[in-house]
């Protein structure tokens, strides 16, 4: 068993968080980056970067790194070890591990980003000590992982568990990036989707404080709705709940196809709380079949935004061990 630490790297549709932690999951360092790049070399390129930062760091300070996670926003073979598709990067059809390994010299592990923050959230976090959870993980996007029975699961070929890509409204908005389908949870509960709603909003209310950062020129984005909702701004709130009662419909069929204990709601967009979830857990409780609606917890992901990078670490070790 290695003492060192792992690089985790979580890799979303738009930005980049790599850490280095150690087994008992102290970070010792993080990096960040913008994930925006035009072909699969700029994402490596923009990974492999980070990765070296990260490792400069640790290594300057006396630390080792023996390995790196690595939870990318894709549709991945397991068997091949190739990214096949992601909605958001331009990752089709690449040996993502094997690059980034040829690049910085040591073990890489790759897997779904949202499979990596559910490792995090299931060995220690909200989902600790569960044998049936879910977990979406809000951002751009909206990933899913899966732990049945006390396993992890990936489906037959690694591409498993879009549970983002679930439909909710069959003739609703077209789905994000490369995704062909309409009414996805993605495409109604994302990040992407609130910043959507807000625009709406702060225009039909153009004397809230969404209405006035708008008239500003201030982008309106996940954050900044979050940060006007927590000042009391009603339409910011009203923004949340909207997206608040589309998760609430995915997690009903969560609740309903898998009989869970616990729904873990991560990803950026988890800053909002309450705010987003209570609005959920009134949708569950009116469309959600007893007696799983009563027995499924909804609850944030305990390392909020960081749990993919963790997990990926996490991922990292398990590889060193010869768990995968």
């Amino acid at each position: 068993m290695s003492t060192g630490c792992a690089i985790g790297v979580d890799l979303g549709g738009t930005k980049l968080l790599a850490g280095a932690v150690d087994r008992e999951l102290n970070v010792h360092h993080r990096a960040t980056r913008p994930a925006h790049a035009r072909d699969d070399h700029g994402v490596i390129d923009t990974v492999v970067c980070a990765i070296s930062e990260v490792r400069d760091a640790t290594e300057g300070g006396s630390g080792s790194v023996e390995a790196v996670g690595i939870g990318i926003p894709c549709l991945i073979d397991q068997r091949r070890g190739v990214s096949v598709m992601s909605t958001h990067l331009p990752l089709a059809g690449v040996p993502f591990g094997d690059l980034v390994a040829e690049r910085i010299g040591l073990p890489v592990f790759v897997d779904n980003d949202a499979n990596a923050a559910l490792l995090a959230e299931w060995r220690f976090g909200a989902a600790r000590g569960t044998r049936d959870a879910a977990l979406l993980t809000i951002g751009t996007g909206i990933g899913g992982g899966l732990v049945l029975g006390g396993a992890l699961q990936r489906g037959s070929q690694g591409a498993g568990a879009e549970l983002g890509h679930m439909v909710v409204q069959a003739d609703g908005p077209r789905c994000n990036g490369n995704c062909p389908n309409r009414g996805c949870l993605e495409a109604l509960a994302s990040g992407t989707a609130l910043a959507r709603e807000a625009r709406r909003i702060a225009r039909q209310r153009p004397r809230s404080g969404l209405g006035r950062a708008l008239a500003a020129g201030r982008e309106i984005s996940g954050p900044l709705v979050t940060e006007l909702a927590h000042d009391g701004d009603a339409a910011a709130i009203d923004a949340l709940g909207a997206i608040g009662r589309w998760l609430g419909v995915g997690v009903a069929n969560l609740v309903n196809m898998l009989n869970p204990e616990v729904v873990v709601i991560g990803g950026g967009v988890i800053a909002a709380g309450e705010l987003l979830l209570e609005p959920a857990r009134e949708v569950v409780m009116e469309r959600a079949l007893s007696p799983s609606k009563e027995h499924a917890r909804i609850v944030p992901a305990r390392f909020g935004a960081e749990s993919g990078m963790l997990g990926a670490a996490t991922l990292a070790f398990d590889g060193l061990d010869g768990l995968l």
